[in-house]
């Protein structure tokens, strides 16, 4: 238990503490302090991986009517929320018409994801696009382009391109 403390304390960068531990070993307030604070830490790097992934507001998957489409995969889509992709560098693409939940399956994935400790950006593929165009040297398009490439998951909603399209017509 003790060695698995001190490699607590060291992962959350403790090292006054592990620099007294012989002191400090038999404390009964060493292992609250190690759980309380590696609580508040996750809670913390879920708030700013969401705040960071511009997820948006979103209907849950429990929400979704399984009835309509009448043509929608259910277990590939409960495949899909494991996030195994990720493990093997997949790229799921979800095509489909217009209103039947992709954007909504989407954004249920990315925040399966964050959920699951990843980091996350949710964009549309319009708003990419000209974020990206817009960058006035090549330096700058580099760091850019780093913001999309840099989270686990990138997830690149086409709803933003017809949106686009139909407002500008």
């Amino acid at each position: 238990m003790s060695r698995d403390l001190r490699e607590q304390l060291k992962q959350l960068g403790f090292f006054g503490v592990l620099l007294h531990w012989d002191e400090v070993k038999e404390a009964d307030w060493l292992p609250w302090l190690v759980e309380v604070e590696d609580v508040e830490r996750q809670r913390r790097s879920l708030e700013r991986r969401v705040r960071n992934a511009k997820l948006g507001r979103f209907k849950p998957m429990a929400d979704f009517d399984w009835s309509w489409p009448k043509h929608v995969d259910r277990a590939q889509v409960q495949a899909l929320m494991k996030l195994e992709f990720l493990r093997d560098g997949a790229n799921p693409i979800v095509v489909g018409p217009n209103g039947v939940g992709k954007s909504m399956l989407a954004r249920n994935v990315a925040h399966a994801a964050l959920l699951a400790g990843h980091t996350v950006r949710f964009t549309t593929a319009s708003d990419m696009l000209n974020d990206l165009a817009s960058q006035d040297s090549a330096s700058g398009l580099r760091r850019r382009l780093t913001r999309y490439v840099r989270p686990r998951l990138l997830v690149v909603d086409s709803c933003g391109v017809h949106r686009n399209v139909e407002s500008a017509a």
